[in-house]
């Protein structure tokens, strides 16, 4: 599949699972200070996350574009060292606005990735907040996974958050296996930041909201936030261990080598 089928299937999913599909907003927030770039898919939905404005839609999907170059979720420092980081990318995402919560969540995304995809599930693994009890028992309900593949994490990487304020809860992240001719180790061992094991999608369960002072106040209704990284999930569909290699950036340089 090429990266705009892999994207077009992916709204198409959750289409068809009830979710309006909503435009990427801009790449510069209208009517949110903290932040200077969108970072995330839910940007545009923080309002409804927080009860402040009603969404029309109890469930949507999106293409978002993105762009992290600064702030809490900042991928300027990883460009060029790892195969997998951009400053500027899309963000496929799902998210219910106090219609479903942890276990569609889990679900959507299980039979998004190994039946509409076809991903070999054995490569797949996943991660969970370490006291998210409730993830882990719908990751063995729904998917079968053993207890080696479901890997629980104490630290900020599975409690997600836009920025210091806003939104946030605990995660579980989906990580895609590219076998041991590369480098890296699963999540949470000191090999992690190598490629082997590629994250590809985090499910967040929206929960709170952190205010200034830290404290976390719980939301109006328990919300689903999910992002997808389209370049990294169409470097696993295209069997490729760099996200540069696939088709998209293929276009763009072969056009560049033609020009030289």
């Amino acid at each position: 599949m090429k990266t705009n089928e892999i994207r077009q299937s992916f709204l198409d999913y959750f289409a068809k699972n009830n979710h309006e599909i909503i435009a990427s907003s801009s790449l510069v927030p209208h009517n949110d200070p903290s932040l200077m770039f969108a970072n995330a898919g839910m940007n545009q939905f923080k309002n409804y996350f927080t009860g402040i404005e009603i969404s029309k839609f109890k469930r949507v999907a999106t293409a978002q574009k993105c762009v992290r170059a600064g702030g809490k979720h900042n991928d300027l420092d990883n460009v060029g060292f790892t195969a997998r980081h951009h400053t500027f990318f899309e963000m496929l995402g799902n998210f219910s606005f106090g219609d479903y919560f942890k276990e569609e969540a889990i679900f959507y995304a299980w039979e998004f990735l190994t039946k509409e995809l076809g991903l070999n599930k054995s490569k797949l693994i996943a991660t969970i907040y370490y006291n998210d009890d409730e993830a882990y028992n719908f990751w063995k309900k729904i998917a079968g996974l053993s207890d080696d593949k479901i890997i629980r994490i104490s630290t900020d990487d599975n409690f997600w958050s836009m920025g210091e304020t806003g939104p946030c809860g605990p995660c579980s992240e989906i990580f895609y296996d590219r076998g041991d001719k590369i480098f890296g180790g699963p999540p949470g061992s000191k090999d992690q930041d190598g490629d082997r094991f590629t994250e590809i999608w985090n499910l967040v369960f929206m929960q709170f909201e952190k205010s200034a002072d830290g404290e976390k106040k719980a939301l109006p209704k328990p919300c689903i936030d999910t992002g997808m990284g389209l370049e990294r999930i169409a470097s696993v569909i295209q069997g490729k261990n760099d996200n540069y290699e696939i088709d998209l950036f293929k276009n763009i340089t072969d056009q560049i080598e033609k020009m030289l």
